[in-house]
């Protein structure tokens, strides 16, 4: 601000201006203090590896499927015709469904035992800490070494599984698990039941826990059972965090590759591919880049759709 100085010459009234640099300084200052710079900076490291590690490779991957790249091949658009060709493709059609098979089951195999598992733990018992402690274990286990055992309990010859129902008089010959498609892809569901089961049975008791203990004292009081304080009680109040894990599963489970590619490879004669392992198969393995990239872009609408659902069912609940 301007301020008059008296005892100029003359009498004359003097006005001292502030120093350019001053004035800049503290326009400097501002700038900096400004909630909108600190968030940019803050956002900034996330904003580029965002872009490096997703958004970059997501639309080199919609581009490689719009074209006919291939290894050495630098391709040209194309369009839709990858996406035609993959939907004309009888193995893809039974991947999408053997997709979509896999991911209904397991998922519904992880709710139904991680949420008995959860409220089993959410018990008090001797040694409860440690059982919650070793629940975790599948789901640190790398999943290729744990597929690894998996597949070896499994082999047709030195299967354990098999010596195991031989000796206690349930089969008189071996079961093909690994070699037959129906049985290989009720493998695969049953290995990723144990391995996502954890997860499922700790965030639900973590959901448990939130829950008032009064509500079920007072349910028991009017007389309700343990199956109607289940239903009328804890399911309610537990539907926000089961619809978050099952749509991570759902989204986890849909683009599973490494279990399928360690215990089946997709076979016996691509019984078992997945959406993954198929299109690794047709854009890796035989170079069609372009193919693999449309086979594997399948994926993404099928999830949105469920998502949002979702999403929009858990909104009206919180409403």
């Amino acid at each position: 601000m301007k301020k008059p100085i008296a005892g100029g010459t003359n009498g004359a009234v003097v006005v001292a201006l502030p120093h350019p640099r001053t004035r800049h300084s503290r326009g400097l200052t501002r700038f900096l203090e400004s909630e909108r710079l600190l968030a940019a900076l803050l956002l900034t490291p996330t904003v580029l590896l965002l872009g490096m590690f997703i958004a970059y490779p997501f639309v080199s991957g919609v581009w490689l499927s719009l074209s006919d790249t291939s290894v050495g091949n630098p391709g040209h658009f194309v369009g839709l015709h990858n996406f035609v060709k993959a939907w004309d493709d009888s193995i893809f059609r039974e991947a999408f469904g053997n997709t979509v098979f896999y991911t209904f089951w397991a998922t519904i195999f992880k709710l139904v035992l991680g949420m008995w598992l959860a409220l089993l733990l959410n018990r008090s018992f001797r040694g409860k800490r440690l059982v919650r402690a070793s629940m975790l274990l599948p789901f640190i286990i790398p999943t290729v070494l744990s597929t690894f055992a998996w597949r070896w309990m499994f082999d047709p010859t030195f299967s354990v599984l098999n010596w195991l129902l031989y000796r206690t008089g349930f089969i008189v010959t071996k079961i093909p698990f690994l070699s037959d498609g129906v049985y290989g892809m009720w493998c695969a569901i049953v290995v990723n039941t144990w391995r996502g089961m954890p997860f499922f049975a700790i965030t639900l008791l973590a959901g448990l826990q939130t829950i008032n203990p009064d509500l079920h004292e007072a349910a028991s009081l009017d007389g309700a059972n343990g199956w109607k304080r289940f239903w009328h009680v804890t399911w309610p109040l537990l539907k926000p965090v089961t619809l978050v894990v099952v749509v991570f599963s759902i989204i986890q489970t849909f683009s599973d590759f490494q279990l399928i590619y360690v215990l089946t490879g997709g076979g016996p004669a691509n019984s078992t591919h997945l959406l993954a392992t198929y299109a690794y198969q047709i854009g890796v393995a035989t170079g069609l880049l372009g193919e693999g990239a449309a086979i594997s872009l399948f994926m993404l609408p099928v999830l949105f759709i469920v998502v949002w659902v979702q999403l929009r069912y858990l909104r009206r609940l919180e409403a």
